[in-house]
């Protein structure tokens, strides 16, 4: 398959090592793209109070310098699209400065500015979200809102990145797993409270790794319980590739029906446990490619099955890979599809 038409996009976007954001900038280049960052991170303020009242109202003087910055980015590198992760900070403004230099604008957002969460970032994005050019969209019912304003948009998978997010090598066992039922993430929603009645009213052994935990559990449990911190990069797919059973939920205040991380366990052959919904049963066939459950007692019945059959979970863990493999769910499939769009091709 030939690559898509290449492009000068400058992509305003964070690119630390790692992070999704960073991915989709490879991805872009591997796609042959001629790929220009403007660091957004570089502009977060170093004062905790600056950084409170930038999340919650960032408009103004505490968006100024970045909204400058990027138009004189778009004069001096002249692109031809304009590539917006998460654009929070821009004004209508700045978009529309760089639709009359020549780009075209492209709003590229894993999360729900319009759900019940309603998290204070998303003041100003409310303001401006009609005037760029085409949204990347990873959710069902955004589907159903931007078609409804009447918006251009393109429905894209949150998706795994190749480099980051392979199998073990073939000999891996579970004589390498020294986690058993694990969930790597933050403490949103519900799942302090299941993880913890999964340890202690089931008795199963549960590892946690991820941020925020220090705020949810005693001291005494964050020492039972708690493995690591926030993971990125290789100890990041290493956890997985050390855990027998890999959990994964949705958020559903964010109104989210696929998990990104349920993704990058399969594409890492991680053997996958996660809440049954109609986007996880869409992606990966039950019980053959992923393993869903519905309630805590299911969770647990399941994971005791499974904890005792290794070579039922590692048949089930490689096909689940060879699903998002086969399927497209990579960084490069997804955004080909961007391309395309902006191509006329989709």
């Amino acid at each position: 398959m030939s690559l898509p038409r290449k492009r000068r996009i400058l992509c305003a976007s964070d690119p630390t090592p790692g992070c999704t954001a960073a991915h989709r900038l490879e991805s872009l280049r591997r796609l042959g793209q001629e790929v220009m960052v403007f660091d957004t991170h570089a502009y977060l303020p170093r004062s905790r109070l600056l950084s409170l009242l930038r999340y919650r109202f960032p408009a103004g003087p505490l968006v100024s310098r970045i909204n400058r910055d990027l138009v004189r980015a778009v004069q001096e590198h002249k692109p031809d699209v304009v590539w917006f992760e998460k654009p929070t900070e821009f004004t209508a403004a700045t978009i529309e400065a760089a639709k009359r230099l020549g780009a075209v604008t492209v709003c590229y957002n894993l999360d729900n500015p319009f759900g019940p969460r309603n998290d204070g970032c998303w003041y100003q994005f409310k303001k401006t979200f009609r005037r760029f050019d085409l949204h990347c969209v990873p959710r069902t019912i955004d589907v159903e809102r931007y078609s409804a304003w009447g918006l251009n948009y393109v429905k894209v998978l949150l998706s795994f990145e190749p480099t980051a997010h392979f199998a073990p090598r073939p000999e891996w066992s579970d004589a390498d797993r020294d986690r058993e039922i694990s969930y790597i993430g933050h403490p949103y929603e519900e799942r302090c409270d299941f993880l913890v009645s999964l340890a202690e009213q089931q008795h199963l052994p549960v590892s946690v790794s991820g941020y925020g935990w220090h705020k949810v559990l005693s001291p005494e449990r964050l020492a039972r319980y708690v493995r690591s911190g926030y993971l990125l990069g290789d100890p990041y797919r290493e956890a997985i590739w050390r855990s027998k059973i890999n959990l994964s939920f949705i958020t559903r205040l964010n109104e989210e029906d696929i998990a990104h991380k349920a993704v990058e366990i399969a594409a890492c052959q991680g053997f996958l446990v996660a809440i049954r919904t109609p986007g996880h049963q869409e992606i990966f066939e039950e019980d053959r490619e992923a393993v869903f459950f519905s309630s805590l007692e299911e969770c647990a019945d399941k994971c005791r099955f499974y904890l005792a059959r290794p070579e039922l979970r590692e048949a089930i863990a490689r096909r689940g890979r060879e699903r998002a493999v086969r399927s497209g769910y990579d960084n490069d499939t997804q955004l080909r599809l961007v391309l395309d769009r902006l191509d006329g091709r989709a």
